[in-house]
């Protein structure tokens, strides 16, 4: 009986776990087989022209700004909001939680409507803009805001965690012992709380470089002005430009696969780190 039931558990098993790697194979390995044939069928030649091009250059090089911008704004920001969520009492703060995760539910392109309701033409504050004479939407700014905005959650819930797991002790004695708030930040609070910066960050850069629905509304999709590199991959689809558009989709996987390695060996350094005697 027991040696049947073994057989039983490992056909179960054996099933399972045929089942797994057809799933992945088929919604994972099977279409990145496919973008790479589409991006490479001609030769390393042709997709290196492709990226040697004007307009893909653009749309790339405005990527990787609006990616900076998020990491610097959200790393900054959303670092001290996560501070003031874990540290400081206040009204209102169980709503403030709420609204951080916001960009999780909102669609993108719910996003990019409402900045045009804002700075679009006949935008709640359109006349403030056009007095002050800034160009908002269909430019860099409401695509930094739309970015911004969708990878807003990601440093918050990295960083407060760990915040809540530091604890005031460390800091309490750093000022105990006469350290100022800018020491205490850079000497006890940013080292225990790098890792979680360091998730955060990654995260957002993953999120941010394969924005499309906010920054395509908002931008106006200006082929080598405000064309992002998921704008450009549409646009090229719509226009027949089935090589520029693999190209420029495998240099988006192969960046945001990057940027997933990165955060699992990031996790493993700090799981061996966390071990003792590690």
């Amino acid at each position: 009986m027991a040696e049947r039931a073994g057989g039983g558990q490992g056909r179960v098993r054996v099933v399972l776990i045929g089942a797994a790697v057809l799933y992945v194979g088929t919604l994972v390995l099977l279409p990145a087989f496919s973008l790479l044939r589409g991006a490479l069928g001609g030769g390393l030649r042709p997709f290196v022209e492709v990226l040697a091009r004007p307009d893909v250059l653009a749309a790339l090089g405005m990527t990787a700004k609006l990616t900076a911008f998020a990491v610097v704004v959200n790393g900054t920001l959303g670092t001290a909001l996560a501070f003031v969520l874990v540290r400081d009492r206040f009204v209102g703060k169980r709503v403030l939680h709420a609204l951080v995760d916001v960009p999780f539910a909102l669609s993108p392109v719910a996003v990019g409507v409402v900045l045009l309701s804002l700075f679009g033409k006949g935008g709640l504050l359109r006349p403030i803009t056009d007095a002050l004479g800034w160009e908002v939407a269909f430019a860099w700014p409401a695509m930094a805001m739309a970015t911004a905005f969708v990878t807003l959650p990601f440093v918050v819930r990295e960083v407060g965690p760990v915040l809540e797991e530091m604890g005031t002790d460390q800091e309490l004695a750093a000022y105990t012992l006469g350290a100022s708030p800018f020491v205490t930040f850079f000497r006890v609070t940013l080292p225990g709380i790098r890792w979680g910066l360091a998730y955060g960050t990654t995260l957002t850069m993953a999120r941010a470089i394969g924005e499309f629905g906010a920054v395509l509304l908002v931008s106006g999709g200006i082929a080598g002005k405000t064309e992002t590199a998921t704008v450009f991959v549409y646009r090229a689809l719509e226009d027949r430009d089935d090589r520029g558009a693999y190209v420029v989709a495998t240099v988006l996987a192969l960046a945001s696969i990057g940027l997933l390695l990165l955060l699992d060996l990031m996790r493993r350094k700090r799981g061996a780190r966390a071990e003792p005697g590690g």
